[in-house]
């Protein structure tokens, strides 16, 4: 691995969006998860067929990028790019990743978040829609198509009209005091806290169902949250004009999460 100071116009990220990221919260300079999001890369980096990923540098890297910042809460990037070489899509023979980290600071999200259903859809039949990678124009898309509305967060279904995640983050509901989560074959990014969400509820007696549902699945839901690495578990007061209360099934698994 190489770290970067600057990217060349020749790299593969910048040019393909072949490279992977992470993102992780730091709390009072620990980072959070480290171990899951660098499973997650190297589980990544099989996928892609790129080498192994140099743990060890990767921790060093976050954590010197980290370092910068003067903030008690940060969010800190760790991205792995193909490196510089090869013809058009082809990689060259022998591939050299580029591996740096960025770091800055984070504010808590204000409040329960706004959804709005989004246009673009997810492809659940692309190995990328399980993956972290550079790749992220659909995303930007569909969270520039909620703010356009003014909302916090878009909803993406996938090509079949099933419900996959939010731009940034998964996405729970709660029904019947159960609750359910789409399922990874819907083209769903298998997310840290997503991870710990199914975990924890299952230590309160809690079943989770990981489905394939249409949104008439998210209209008739008592509650809505999201989760990701940076804001953790957040409640959705409303998805365009359907409202939700507050969950005391979601409290309990936010403070199981803290």
């Amino acid at each position: 691995m190489i770290p970067a100071d600057a990217i060349p116009a020749d790299d593969r990220g910048l040019l393909l969006g072949d490279g992977l990221f992470e993102t992780l919260l730091a709390m009072n300079g620990a980072l959070r998860d480290l171990e899951a999001h660098l499973d997650r890369m190297s589980a990544g980096c099989a996928t892609l067929g790129l080498p192994a990923l140099d743990r060890a540098e990767a921790e060093r890297l976050m954590r010197q990028a980290l370092a910068g910042v003067d903030a008690p809460r940060a969010a800190v990037r760790l991205t792995l790019t193909a490196g510089s070489g090869g013809r058009g899509l082809d990689r060259p023979s022998e591939t050299v990743p580029r591996l740096f980290a960025t770091a800055a600071p984070s504010a808590v999200p204000d409040g329960p978040a706004r959804l709005t259903l989004s246009a673009v859809r997810r492809n659940e039949g692309s190995p990328a829609s399980r993956l972290k990678t550079l790749a992220y124009l659909d995303n930007v898309l569909a969270r520039q198509e909620a703010r356009a509305r003014g909302a916090d967060e878009a909803v993406m279904l996938n090509n079949r009209g099933e419900v996959a995640c939010a731009a940034a983050a998964n996405l729970f509901w709660v029904r019947e005091g159960r609750l359910f989560t789409p399922a990874l074959a819907c083209g769903v990014l298998a997310g840290v806290v997503r991870s710990r969400v199914i975990a924890v509820a299952a230590e309160l007696g809690v079943g989770v169902v990981e489905t394939a549902a249409g949104p008439c699945e998210l209209d008739a839901a008592e509650a809505v949250f999201l989760t990701n690495s940076l804001t953790g578990l957040r409640e959705v007061a409303g998805l365009d004009a359907v409202a939700y209360g507050p969950s005391r099934l979601a409290e309990r698994l936010a403070r199981a999460l803290a």
